[in-house]
């Protein structure tokens, strides 16, 4: 059982992640759902914050810590490096972050809920696919998970762990049923014995033209609406 945190000082963070660890937390996720608006703070003060935080929970559990950002970071590779560095045992990619609304009869910023859609796999399929063979760490998959293909595509890029909430709000605890069956027919159709076995098999570094991942994606994007 992995027991996700999200705190705002230092001390709450350490002293829950303590409590959880305590109560039988098999790893801790640190949520790290945090949206910097503050225009004086740069780059390297806020991601010095999070590797501070991430070796000051390390120092107090000894259960394995996953770390779960959003997808915007200067330099996410090496983020990702200095988060191993600190002592992450895993990455979650990515947070979803709400967004609020605007009411246009009543001038209120309101929240709103919006559920994922296959469409938002792709962010994190990049950054796993990037990411795997790359840095030491123990890759989650989180945000767009619908379909059994969508969690195939996850795996091939490199993910350990495929995470998914929208689709089992949408469809019941019994659509992960329904998951298993379209990976298991992909699968026997092309001769895979296990997850294990494709597991990365089209990261960035598996593949014939790591660029493919990079910048020439671009240019074969624009390429097909031409």
């Amino acid at each position: 059982m992995i027991a996700s945190l999200n705190g705002v000082s230092s001390g709450g963070w350490v002293r829950y992640a303590r409590l959880l660890a305590a109560a039988g937390a098999d790893a801790i996720e640190l949520n790290l759902y945090d949206t910097v608006t503050d225009p004086t703070a740069t780059a390297h003060q806020v991601e010095r914050r999070y590797v501070d935080l991430i070796e000051e929970l390390k120092a107090e559990i000894s259960v394995p810590l996953a770390v779960k950002i959003g997808p915007w970071f200067t330099a996410l590779a090496q983020t990702a490096v200095s988060f191993r560095i600190a002592g992450a045992d895993g990455l979650v990619l990515f947070n979803r972050l709400y967004q609020p609304d605007i009411d246009l009869d009543t001038l209120e910023v309101r929240p709103r809920l919006q559920l994922s859609t296959s469409s938002e796999l792709r962010l994190p399929l990049h950054w796993i696919g990037v990411l795997r063979g790359v840095v030491d760490l123990s890759l989650a998959a989180s945000t767009g998970v619908h379909t059994g293909r969508d969690v195939l595509k996850l795996l091939l890029a490199g993910a350990d762990v495929v995470m998914t909430t929208s689709s089992l709000l949408l469809h019941g605890p019994e659509h992960l049923v329904e998951l298993r069956r379209e990976m298991v027919a992909w699968m026997e159709e092309r001769d895979y014995d296990s997850v294990d076995q494709l597991r990365g098999s089209v990261s960035r570094s598996n593949v014939p033209d790591p660029e493919v991942y990079d910048r020439a994606n671009y240019f074969q994007t624009l390429h097909s609406w031409i």
